[in-house]
């Protein structure tokens, strides 16, 4: 038989709640069930006046607001309000009945110019609480990496910014003027819009574009995120790994065993870093290359117990000086003089051959061995750094709308890594997280009780029908 349905809707009235409308399977139902936010109202009560000024937006509803945008991708305020006016789970999720109406996107800015970042990263490092109680995180092996993010600035927005300007706009109130620095200065290109971004790449083969820059760690075990950091885009991810593993440190309360990361943070002072802490590292180091004719550094054996290095061809070269990121090595000059490799590795003017040193050498030559042999061991953790962090970063932008900033300044970025970090985190959460049982209190739902005052309030009209007077309908009920 083929069916018809009425879409004529006079309903004034549904028996059932909000709750009960919202499939048990939909993702912020199981969010709800592991979800904390008690502790906020507290945490951020310093910010408001308690005796003066309207009442403003609940803090833990405005937050659910956001963490429900961040779920369906929804990443900007005016959308997510449109969006949260006809979505039910939203407005379940949220706190808000049918017939409240919701805040203005606006006060989500000014709610978040308020807290500022530092109170967003609060929010994040509890979700990592949460999964390290629910025991998501061993904090055995961490996975740590970075990304860029686009900036939210056009290209009709970047321009060169002149040292030479900024030299002269900053002149001392008597009117002199700073010495002029003796090398030129380097133009860089600013966004006038956003100048916080930086414009940088990811690899040589795509364009330079104007972005901020996440570094992110993730722990191994459940691919929870540990730590989000969010710096400019020029600034270097190897610099940052030290500083981001005491971060990790102080969040797990131990240090952890195993660190994997990708080229870009193998330098010779991390990996030794990392060596006199007693974690074990999976860095790829960089690919040696020599563009000159000249013999490489890699041609030369390294003592490191003697401190020197040996040419090919069996010649001393000793500490000469050092620097504060590395050593002078030279040979004797009577040894580079009678050198049957000496048009090789000299050039015609210099007499004898120097070697340049960087801080932790001998700990960057252990991870190349390691590298070349690509046992079991290497080939385990390296593979699951890239499905893990890699896949972390490519989550957040396909599904949580991080490919581009949704608004500009620093804080604002690093505002929008923690939240949608805190949802990639809940999500792992609430997979985990069993529905609750089906006991007679929670069976005992408010459709049973607005059916209950239906069957009385249609026996009270049948009374009243029947003329009984209204003592006697008040008794029969």
């Amino acid at each position: 038989m083929l069916g018809e349905q009425n879409r004529t809707q006079d309903e004034m009235f549904v028996s059932g709640t909000l709750h009960e409308l919202i499939p048990e399977d939909y993702i912020l139902k199981k969010v709800d069930r592991v979800l904390d936010l008690s502790w906020l109202r507290a945490e951020v009560a310093d910010l408001y006046c308690a005796t003066n000024g309207r009442p403003s937006i609940d803090p833990e509803a405005a937050v659910r607001l956001m963490l429900a945008g961040f779920f369906h991708g929804l990443v900007h305020d005016r959308a997510l309000m449109r969006e949260a006016r006809m979505h039910l789970g939203m407005r379940w999720f949220a706190g808000f009945a049918l017939h409240e109406s919701l805040p203005d996107h606006s006060s989500l800015t000014r709610l978040r110019q308020r807290w500022g970042a530092e109170r967003f990263r609060r929010i994040f490092e509890r979700t990592v609480g949460l999964c390290i109680q629910a025991g998501l995180v061993d904090g055995q092996t961490v996975h740590i990496d970075a990304t860029l993010i686009r900036a939210d600035v056009s290209w009709e927005s970047i321009s060169l910014q002149h040292a030479e300007q900024v030299w002269e706009a900053n002149q001392d109130a008597s009117g002199e003027m700073p010495p002029k620095p003796v090398k030129p200065p380097k133009r860089k290109k600013r966004s006038s819009t956003d100048p916080e971004c930086t414009l940088t790449t990811s690899t040589h083969d795509v364009r330079m574009q104007p972005s901020y820059k996440q570094h992110t760690a993730v722990d191994d075990r459940a691919g929870v995120i540990v730590d989000i950091d969010v710096t400019t885009g020029e600034a270097s991810e190897g610099k940052q790994l030290m500083q981001q593993l005491q971060r990790v440190e102080a969040t797990l309360g131990h240090c952890p065993q195993v660190v994997t990361a990708d080229t870009g943070y193998a330098s010779g002072r991390n990996l030794k870093a990392l060596e006199s802490r007693g974690i074990e590292a999976f860095i790829p180091p960089h690919r040696v290359t020599s563009k000159s004719d000249i013999l490489p550094i890699e041609r030369f054996k390294y003592d490191e117990r003697h401190d020197w290095f040996k040419c090919p061809a069996g010649k001393k070269l000793t500490p000469h000086s050092g620097f504060t990121t590395g050593r002078f090595y030279r040979a004797q000059r009577k040894d580079c003089e009678q050198c049957p490799l000496r048009s090789k590795c000299l050039a015609p003017q210099t007499r004898r051959r120097s070697l340049t040193l960087s801080e932790g050498y001998p700990a960057l030559l252990r991870m190349r061995r390691r590298q070349k042999k690509r046992d079991s061991r290497w080939r385990h953790f390296y593979t699951r750094h890239r499905w893990l962090v890699e896949g972390r970063h490519g989550e957040a932008k396909t599904q949580h709308g991080l490919a581009r900033a949704v608004r500009r300044g620093l804080n604002n970025v690093a505002i929008q890594a923690y939240l949608t970090a805190a949802v990639m985190n809940l999500k792992r959460l609430a997979r985990t997280c069993k529905a609750p049982e089906a006991t007679p209190e929670r069976c005992k739902t408010a459709s049973g009780v607005f059916a209950r005052v239906f069957r009385l309030f249609a026996k009270f009209i049948k009374i009243i029908n029947a003329d009984n007077g209204t003592e006697e309908c008040l008794t029969n009920i």
